[in-house]
């Protein structure tokens, strides 16, 4: 049942929860800027990409293990614990003395945005009944459209003017206040009953979601797709994930029910959801990259090229939630969702070097609405699926879907680019004056490069981010086909 208290206590908490989030999702997006000033302060240029896969890696495991808590032990103990743990980490980076301290305190600040992603949507579903939590839960793509154009802006800022430090220390007052709120107006009833953990369970998907994780962040990167290191990892997600299901046929309290997958709207919410985080904002990830070598502006720049997009996404999320909020209807805005964003990969397919920048913006808008428009209704339909028991669960496992799908969607765009450009790259460019793929995304190097080179080299990057968008289709069309498998279920009556 939604949680008895007064209107005004509910906005309070609901307040702290935004904040709550806004914290763990700026850190995962703050870092960037700052990281070339943290490495020459700390040193350990050879550890810097693990100063942002801790985070993610970290975060990543605890978002469905802390779900799972939260219905067994009470949202509210989880919910202090993650922000109790947020705010120790963020401390203790900012005071981190060396490049790999930050590293390990970087995992405790993760593990604590894990406790605190699926508190925020699990008590979400309890403070409000089902057709209001649709709106509300609208507010929450909000938070993530902000971090995700604010965060480098602001760990430039104050890398600039203070000192990267700050970075992490400006979570202490954010922390402080949602931890408050949490204390001073978030009282819940006790499940009822002794909860038994599934220790099993909680090893065998962490470890999973951890090769899993590591899979996508090195394939292609730090590791080529076929050596050694990258096969063994998707061999080991592969097999843990396979022990992870059959162990949870018979685990007591198993992490994630598999009633829930059996349960068609819930299977169709995950495929949606992971389907809209490889396309929104997997590609979302590689569009100031276009505008950097293609468009040649500057990194700030770039960034805030994306706000058409995470302005569409916003206003789609929020006329989603009154739509649902007005007529309780909802089966119908994942098909409309992946119908729209494929319309927007496709315009944005037809991009290149003489694309003006108020049209890319045009395109970039649509996809944005798109994926809005599933968003958070994903999020929705899993609840409504969930008896009340399971609500944590199923809120962390959509919300895990789709974290696990914008990672391979990224991975896997970020190999059709390299492959792609090697191969333009080789035709426009002067035999032996050819950047390699990694030298010719830095505007540093593009700058010196003579002005044919740099012309082939951005022609060639923009015929490789056609074949990007165009290989984004096939997986859209995948995420329609279930999206037009979901039925018309009412919205569980008030007070569920």
């Amino acid at each position: 049942m939604v949680v008895m208290m007064s209107r005004r206590h509910r906005l309070v908490v609901f307040g702290g929860l935004m904040l709550a989030g806004l914290m763990s999702s700026l850190d995962a997006t703050v870092l960037g800027t700052a990281l070339p000033t943290i490495v020459g302060d700390l040193g350990g240029l050879d550890r810097i990409a693990w100063v942002s896969t801790a985070y993610v890696l970290a975060t990543s495991v605890t978002v469905p293990l802390s779900g799972r808590l939260g219905d067994l032990f009470g949202r509210r103990p989880v919910l202090l614990t993650g922000l109790a743990g947020f705010l120790a980490g963020s401390a203790a980076c900012g005071a981190a003395p060396t490049m790999t301290w930050l590293i390990v305190f970087r995992v405790v600040q993760g593990a604590a945005a894990g406790c605190l992603m699926s508190s925020m949507f699990a008590l979400t579903g309890d403070l409000f009944e089902p057709r209001e939590r649709a709106r509300y839960q609208g507010y929450a793509a909000l938070i993530f459209a902000v971090s995700s154009v604010a965060g480098p802006l602001i760990g430039g800022f104050l890398t600039d003017h203070a000192s990267w430090r700050w970075v992490f220390y400006v979570n202490l007052p954010l922390g402080i206040a949602a931890a408050v709120t949490t204390v001073l107006f978030l009282h819940l009833p006790k499940p009822e009953g002794r909860p038994r953990i599934d220790y099993l369970g909680i090893v065998l998907l962490g470890a999973a979601i951890t090769c899993f994780t590591l899979l996508t962040a090195w394939a292609g990167t730090r590791h080529a797709w076929g050596s050694p290191v990258v096969l063994m990892l998707a061999a080991g997600a592969a097999v843990l994930f396979t022990a992870w299901v059959l162990a949870e046929r018979t685990a007591a309290e198993p992490i994630i029910p598999p009633a829930l997958f059996r349960d068609r709207s819930f299977s169709v919410a995950c495929a949606v959801a992971a389907v809209g985080g490889a396309t929104g904002f997997g590609l979302a990830t590689y569009l100031p990259m276009f505008f950097q070598v293609v468009g040649g502006v500057d990194a700030t720049r770039s960034g805030l090229l994306l706000l058409p997009m995470m302005a569409a996404l916003v206003a789609a999320s929020m006329a989603a939630g009154r739509y649902i909020h007005r007529t309780g209807r909802y089966h119908r805005l994942p098909a409309a969702s992946m119908a729209v964003s494929a319309a927007g990969v496709a315009l944005l397919a037809t991009m290149d070097e003489r694309t003006g920048l108020l049209t890319a913006g045009v395109y970039m808008a649509v996809l944005g609405f798109g994926a809005g428009l599933s968003q958070q209704v994903v999020m929705l339909i899993a609840q409504n699926a969930a008896a009340r028991g399971d609500l944590g669960a199923a809120s962390s496992g959509v919300f895990a879907t789709r974290m696990l799908g914008t990672a391979a969607g990224m991975a896997v765009f970020g190999a059709v680019v390299t492959h792609r450009f090697a191969a333009e790259v080789g035709r426009r460019v002067p035999y032996g004056r050819v950047p390699p793929f990694a030298d010719a995304v830095r505007p540093e190097v593009l700058a010196t490069l003579p002005g044919p080179v740099r012309d082939g080299v951005a022609a060639a990057f923009a015929d490789a981010f056609s074949v990007l968008f165009l290989a984004a289709l096939p997986l859209l069309a995948a995420g329609l086909a279930a999206a037009l498998l979901l039925r018309d279920v009412p919205l569980a009556p008030r007070g569920r």
